[in-house]
């Protein structure tokens, strides 16, 4: 099991030879991302966006822009579909978005034309290392479902159960995150929450236990759930978070960022390639760290 980025690292730099296609690159932090995980051995890459605006990022951070393919383009649509074809073609295992709005990024990946579709709900799951915990916590879905029905939630919970078995969490525990622990028909988190508790044990879902409601407290403090008499085996122990909706998941991403001090890979499952989706104001070490997320996951 990998429980923190070095030793990811060092496992994406076990399948050299992979690239990555980038869609707007012209983006210092993505550049220096990508040069990163050259430098490391896990991902070569393909820049689409304005040549000029890449090369001269490039020049003003010795960066030698020789070492990738540049595709260009001004437009930033174009872009996306163009890092679409390189991964539809085989020319990339995996596709980045860089200085683009996600809408337009989506857009291009979900495009019939290009082939990218699988038919199944693309979700962003965020992989979090914390300081002070021994092992990864997984978010989702901070980034794209919006307010998800309990169809779209057990997707969800799919996609990234498939994130974290690649990273070798046999049978995750998954926390349906509700403001309170316990059953409430007034509150359709705790209805949706039980609902996927139910459908677990009925083997609906699979490859992992899912609890019912519970709060964030008591799904990863043995602590908090101790002090109020929980008794599901999930007290404490919650490896994958699902939100309810982005609003909670994006606040939950971006407390954990900025006032806990992690570091987090953001990785898009649902598509025929994993998709390497970050803010656009996430670190350069962010996105590095979504490169080597999306290699390993992609092999």
């Amino acid at each position: 099991m990998i429980k923190n980025f070095e030793q990811l690292l060092k496992e994406a730099a076990k399948s050299p030879g992979k690239k990555i296609a980038v869609a707007a690159a012209a983006d210092l932090d993505v550049l220096l991302a990508v040069e990163n995980a050259r430098k490391q051995g896990i991902a070569g890459a393909i820049l689409v966006g304005s040549e000029a605006e890449i090369k001269k990022i490039a020049a003003d951070n010795n960066i030698d822009i020789g070492n990738y393919e540049v595709i260009h383009s001004d437009d930033n649509a174009e872009s996306a579909l163009t890092a679409a074809k390189q991964v539809a073609a085989g020319n990339a295992s995996v596709m980045m978005k860089g200085l683009v709005d996600t809408y337009v990024f989506l857009k291009a990946i979900l495009d019939k034309d290009i082939g990218l579709r699988t038919g199944k709900l693309t979700t962003q799951t965020t992989v979090f290392e914390i300081p002070g915990r021994d092992e990864f916590i997984f978010v989702t879905d901070p980034a794209i479902t919006t307010a998800p029905d309990l169809a779209q939630k057990k997707d969800i919970i799919e996609n990234a159960c498939f994130v974290a078995h690649k990273l070798g969490y046999k049978n995750p525990m998954v926390a349906p995150v509700c403001a309170v622990e316990k059953f409430n028909p007034k509150m359709q988190a705790t209805v949706d929450a039980q609902e996927l508790h139910e459908m677990n044990e009925r083997g609906e879902i699979k490859g992992c236990y899912v609890s019912g409601p519970v709060s964030l407290d008591v799904a990863v403090s043995k602590e908090a759930a101790s002090h109020k008499g929980y008794k599901d085996k999930i007290g404490g122990s919650a490896n994958i978070l699902l939100m309810d909706d982005i609003e909670s998941g994006n606040v939950l991403y971006k407390s954990i960022v900025y006032l806990a001090g992690g570091v987090g890979a953001g990785v898009v499952m649902g598509a025929k390639c994993p998709i390497v989706l970050t803010s656009r104001a996430d670190s350069d070490v962010s996105k590095f760290y979504s490169i080597a997320t999306a290699m390993l996951i992609s092999e």
